[in-house]
């Protein structure tokens, strides 16, 4: 009796682990299914088309692209380099400005639609003039690429009040938004990173940069497709917006204050301002023939790409296993995981994994994915803690001063990455020093750890604010109705078990 039996369920295996296969093939789209559900499908659209469109493909994309820009078109130091990257900065470093025009100053009776429009136009037009035009001065090459990067700002800006506000009427869905926001990211940041090496040998660095206009172009399209009420444009509703400027300045300054607040966000800066950034030096020493391992353009795109690889896996790890741990536990064990991943640096650039016999190819492919792994585990918990500290009714320009702190963290990251290349004296064709830079660099990642007891020890999915923030709007009767429609009007009953 027993033979049957045996077979009897091995002709149901199979079946089983067919449907198993089957479950998580379906599972992402099952996902997506249950965020559009909850949310509105012009919301994920949004975010698919700036987060993965726009951040991912184009800002991955553009990062090599410029790189080989500057030092083969422009023929710049990687150090000064370096100090243009910083300035890329500045436009991210204005998020607050962008975020109280989004949220008071409505163009034509629309909050949010002119605003994609108007960035699409600007990274649009810079995009073309100088990909087209020869013997650009380095100046206004510069210029336009801080206009690239303002274009990506703004449009981020707007895409992240409706991130905020989501978070804040769905707290149990904010990791689901930030997975959302990171998968599409690193989605798109794989495919730019991908083929970026292919377009610089074929087309040339500025021949390269045309691509750099379609993603604002899709930009301009989505202003126009996108739902939204339109709000009346009365004297007195223009009168009430100047006011409700003023209101919303205090309104932050009063939130700023608390130690729930303020704290944490010392933390975020802190940890990007600490992490001074080596990377021109790094370029430069990847594609030099002497000194380093010289990769190919293609080969260096190819690093990026895996890069992104490890960025996705970085957000599957955080999604599946992390989503729920306290905010204070995840930031430590990450911070120090992100510190020790840096020391793959150091022993490639003194070329130690050519004396235990591991080839540069494959190394670097290990470095990459270990980096780009840690980074975003550590970066995700902190995105979610700065939705977290947004008030309702001015979560779009609060969440948008939380991102300028980070952008001036990550601005300081850079400069003071310059002055160090610049004082170890790392130049386009000098690297003996580089070393020293990695490893001041990695030392620092270190020390931030001193700096985990200001972020607090709750769960991702608790209300920080104290009551008196979470539990009322902050600048009046602003926008409920007027503000683009981000939760359907009609919930089922799960969501309303969730409010």
């Amino acid at each position: 009796m027993s033979t049957p039996d045996h077979q009897n369920d091995d002709s149901k295996s199979p079946p089983i682990a067919a449907a198993t296969t089957t479950s998580i093939i379906l599972e992402p789209f099952q996902w997506l299914r249950m965020l559009s559900s909850q949310l509105s499908p012009t919301f994920i659209l949004g975010v698919f088309l700036v987060y993965g469109l726009g951040q991912g493909f184009s800002g991955s994309f553009f990062r090599v692209v410029s790189d080989y820009y500057w030092k083969d078109v422009q023929k710049v130091q990687p150090s000064v380099v370096q100090l243009y990257v910083a300035l890329y900065f500045i436009p991210w470093v204005m998020k607050p400005i962008w975020g109280i025009f989004t949220d008071t100053f409505p163009v034509r009776g629309y909050r949010r639609r002119p605003y994609f429009v108007i960035a699409g136009l600007i990274g649009l037009v810079s995009g073309l003039v100088v990909a087209l035009r020869a013997n650009l001065p380095v100046l206004i090459a510069l210029s336009c690429f801080i206009a690239l990067s303002a274009s990506m700002a703004i449009a981020d800006v707007t895409i992240d009040a409706c991130i905020a506000r989501n978070s804040i009427e769905l707290p149990s869905l904010a990791p689901d938004l930030q997975t959302l926001c990171g998968f599409c990211s690193s989605t798109g940041a794989l495919i730019g990173f991908s083929t970026s090496g292919f377009f610089v040998r074929h087309l040339g660095p500025q021949g390269s940069l045309v691509l750099m206009a379609i993603p604002p172009a899709f930009l301009i399209v989505l202003g126009f497709v996108i739902f939204e009420h339109k709000v009346s444009a009365s004297r007195y509703e223009k009168k009430r917006a100047v006011e409700n400027v003023g209101m919303t300045i205090k309104s932050m300054y009063k939130t700023i204050l608390y130690p729930q607040v303020w704290k944490p966000s010392l933390y975020m800066f802190l940890s990007l301002a600490l992490n001074i950034s080596t990377h021109e030096g790094h370029f430069y020493w990847y594609t030099d023939p002497k000194a380093g391992p010289a990769f190919s353009q293609e080969f260096v795109g190819m690093i990026y790409a895996i890069g992104a690889v490890g960025s996705i896996l970085g957000v599957l790890i955080y999604h599946k296993a992390l989503k729920d741990f306290p905010f204070r536990k995840l930031l430590f064990y990450a911070q120090l995981l992100y510190a020790i991943s840096g020391m793959l640096d150091l022993l490639f650039v003194l070329r130690w994994n050519l004396i235990v016999g591991i080839p540069d190819y494959f190394f670097v492919v290990i470095e990459e994915t270990a980096t780009r792994i840690s980074s975003k585990i550590r970066w995700m918990p902190m995105i979610v803690l700065s939705t977290q500290l947004c008030p309702l009714g001015i979560e779009g320009t609060f969440f948008a001063l939380l991102m300028c702190i980070d952008s001036i963290g990550a601005l300081l990251s850079k400069s003071g990455g310059a002055m160090v290349l610049h004082l170890f004296h790392v130049t386009r064709s000098d690297f003996t020093n580089l070393w020293l830079a990695v490893l001041l660099r990695n030392m620092l990642r270190f020390s931030t750890l001193a700096l985990i007891f200001l972020v607090p020890k709750a769960d991702q999915s608790e209300r920080l604010l104290p009551s008196e923030l979470s539990g009322k709007k902050m600048v009046g009767d602003v926008v409920d109705e007027e503000n683009l429609e981000l939760v359907p009007v009609t919930r089922n009953e799960k969501t309303q078990d969730r409010l």
